[in-house]
């Protein structure tokens, strides 16, 4: 009978470490703790400027807001004021055409370093989801990519960078073949180019000071991740953890400004919920940088989504960031010491 017992202590023993140990490794996966700030491939000369993000989506959401996939004159306004930002900077735009349901639309792309296979791409959409400014969504994000061009322009890169200004993210378009992303993942992949890493900026602007500004999308994360809005976020899909880790520690190099990360499976709401889904889908990294949209910005969708509820200080050390992953990923190697 003792010798029973004992049998069954050590078997439920068993069973909790090696439950333990699984939630350990499940916890490790989904945030890449531990991570600290890494080296940099080029330091940089200059930084992001907030008075420039603020002009660019305060343009974007006043003077084009409705731009959605049925608003043609707002829309192709965007897109037309979008590629003027990026020719005044020197850089040579390519416009990528396609049609969805008998209208026309474009893709803007930037091409920066040599025409290599493997690319690595930073991407953005212009469109907005019904009547409504859409200052954060995704004013930002785009502002955030012509504000990284200006940073960009002159590097010297290893491999091709493209960034790229998407149409059709929002609904309908939204997980169709004709999502601008959509069309733009699949040209690399028709072409023979690889996607090494895919960033998309997907609301970038909105912070919060106060606590029990930050939601999440399953109560159990509450006890993981922070639950005032003042961090920016890293999210991706599960078996990307380990270039989550590089992205992260790249992001921490560049400024004081929290960086969390979450690698979940895709039933997780809110994983795939922007342009890297469709990188994923061609067998690419993708991975989005972003404030979180909906679980921290309650204007989200809304026409109270304006320019003037942006944190434009903290959207520069988040352009900052992903200009420390580009020169880290793409730029030139880093001399062994």
């Amino acid at each position: 009978m003792r010798r029973g017992w004992k049998i069954l202590v050590a078997g439920v023993v068993l069973t909790l470490l090696v439950a333990g140990a699984a939630a350990g490794y499940a916890w490790y996966r989904l945030t890449q703790p531990f991570v600290s700030a890494g080296e940099t491939a080029a330091p940089a000369t200059q930084t992001a400027s907030a008075v420039r993000l603020k002009q660019l989506v305060h343009k974007l959401s006043t003077d084009f807001p409705d731009r959605t996939f049925d608003n043609a004159p707002r829309l192709n306004g965007a897109a037309v004021y979008l590629e003027s930002q990026l020719v005044a900077l020197g850089l040579k735009v390519e416009s990528q055409r396609f049609t969805a349901e008998g209208r026309p639309y474009r893709n803007l792309v930037v091409k920066l370093g040599p025409d290599t296979p493997e690319v690595m791409v930073v991407g953005a959409h212009y469109d907005v989801a019904g009547e409504q400014p859409g200052a954060d969504d995704n004013a930002s994000g785009v502002a955030g990519l012509v504000e990284l061009a200006r940073l960009l322009k002159g590097q010297t890169f290893r491999q091709r960078v493209e960034l790229v200004v998407y149409t059709n993210e929002e609904p309908p378009f939204f997980r169709t073949p004709y999502m601008g992303s959509a069309i733009h993942a699949r040209s690399l992949a028709e072409t023979g180019k690889r996607a090494t890493l895919m960033l998309s900026l997907e609301c970038i602007g909105y912070f919060s000071d106060e606590p029990g500004s930050q939601d999440h999308p399953v109560r159990l994360l509450n006890a993981i991740y922070p639950t005032t809005g003042n961090f920016i976020s890293l999210v991706g899909f599960y078996q990307d953890g380990d270039v989550a880790r590089q992205v992260k520690a790249a992001m921490k190099s560049a400024s004081d400004l929290p960086v969390y990360s979450i690698n979940a499976p895709g039933f997780v709401v809110g994983v795939d919920f922007s342009d890297h889904l469709n990188y994923w889908n061609e067998g690419y990294v993708g991975m989005m940088v972003t404030d979180t949209a909906f679980y921290r910005n309650k204007a989200y969708h809304t026409p109270q989504d304006t320019a003037d509820r942006l944190d434009y200080r903290r959207m520069a050390k988040v352009v900052d960031g992903v200009r420390a992953v580009v020169m880290q990923h793409a730029g030139p190697a880093v001399p062994a010491r």
